[in-house]
Formats: structure tokens, C-alpha cells, sequence
């Protein structure tokens, strides 16, 4: 799954799933002002949702009637006002978990977590460990958080995200799953297949394979 920020981004990734059997799906960034924008990607039939990097309260009408996700940074607040507004709006909300974007104590950060769970439609992603150290994380340093999430939502509303790319060349794709096992700690087999890649096929819809 991959996600940029820009319409031509989005056109280019777009074109690459014709191309490409390994991509799977694409979320991409939309002026959600101009309708046409989503008819155009919705031609591709790969196009999954839309990545908000913003979490400002715009209108997300269109993208709920047109059955499309919505991804969001973690400003764990503004998710949770809009998914109270858009109880029909799947949502994914991104690099939970990730200690330099944990803008709060770690217990008022907790209650934030334990209140998002409460809306059904939200989901997480344990994404971007080591996107800010890539060569120099620890597992300790994660482990509190992305435990407390998996504890939270349960293993059905939480998927792994590499964050790959971003950190090249320095760290690698294999540096980033083992930071998230080493920070998930000993699973079954039945929840490691949902957060790699269970949860993920379920919320885009589709045969996604992280």
C-alpha cells in the first residue's frame, strides 16, 4: 500500500498497479473540493482511499458515499471528532505509536488511544518505528506504546505499516518488521496474520499484502 501527497504522485502511482501486479493499492492525496479528482482515480481499480495529511475538519461527505478509507496523521483529537462525525468513514490512522510524534504524557496519550478505540470505525497503524532513527532504535523504546494500542483496539483494527521507502538508504524494509516484532512481543500465528496483513485486507477491501 503507498500513499503520496500530490495529485500527480497519485496519477503516477496510479499507472504503476497497470503495470505492476505487486501493487496491490494505492491511497493517494485528492482536493476532496473537486469531486472529479476521485472519478478520475476511481477509473483505476486499485485506487483504495485518501490520505489526509491534515486533520483539520474538512468535508468528508464524498468520501464516505463513495465507500472509500480515509487515512490520517496521528493528531489523535481532530481523528476523533471526525470519526464521531463520519460513523460510516473507515479510517486508518497512521505512525501510531511512534514516540517522536506522541505529542502528550504517556497517560494522557493512553486515554486518548483507550477513547479512539471506542469509535468502531477507526483502526491504527504501528508504522514509521524507525523512520527517525533508522539505524539506532530499540525495541524498549516502542514496546509501551505499540502494546498499549494492540491491547486497545485488538489485533482486528490494527495493521503494520513499513513507512518504506522513507528511510533509505540508511535503515532497510527487514529493520523496520523487526522493530515491530520485537516490540509486538510473542503473538500466535492467528494475530501475527492479522497485523501483517489480515486487518490490512479487510479495511482496504481488497487482497493486500503488506
Amino acid at each position: 500500500m503507498t500513499r503520496l501527497e500530490t495529485v500527480e504522485d497519485t496519477r503516477w502511482l496510479l499507472d504503476l498497479t497497470a503495470e505492476h501486479e505487486f501493487v496491490r493499492g494505492v491511497v493517494g492525496w485528492a482536493d476532496l473540493s473537486d469531486p472529479g479528482i476521485l472519478d478520475e482515480y476511481q477509473r483505476h481499480q486499485k485506487f483504495r482511499g485518501v490520505r489526509w495529511p491534515g486533520a483539520e475538519d474538512v468535508d468528508f461527505s464524498e468520501v464516505v458515499r463513495r465507500g472509500l478509507t480515509l487515512d490520517l496523521p496521528p493528531d489523535l483529537d481532530a481523528a476523533l471528532r471526525i470519526a464521531q462525525r463520519y460513523a460510516d468513514l473507515r479510517i486508518a490512522i497512521d505512525h501510531v505509536g511512534r514516540p517522536s510524534l506522541i505529542r502528550w504524557g504517556p497517560e494522557e496519550w493512553a486515554k486518548k488511544i483507550e477513547s479512539l478505540a471506542k469509535a468502531p470505525n477507526v483502526f491504527v497503524k504501528i508504522s514509521g518505528l524507525i523512520t527517525d532513527a533508522p539505524t539506532e532504535w530499540s525495541a524498549a523504546q516502542f514496546q509501551p506504546y505499540v502494546r498499549h494500542v494492540l491491547r486497545t483496539f485488538g489485533p482486528d483494527r490494527v495493521m503494520y505499516g513499513s513507512d518504506w521507502p522513507t528511510y533509505l538508504p540508511v535503515g532497510t524494509w527487514k529493520e523496520a518488521l523487526a522493530a515491530f516484532t520485537q516490540a509486538i512481543g510473542a503473538q500466535t500465528m492467528e494475530v501475527r496474520e492479522q497485523l501483517l496483513g489480515g486487518t490490512a485486507m479487510r479495511f482496504y477491501g481488497q487482497d493486500i499484502r503488506v
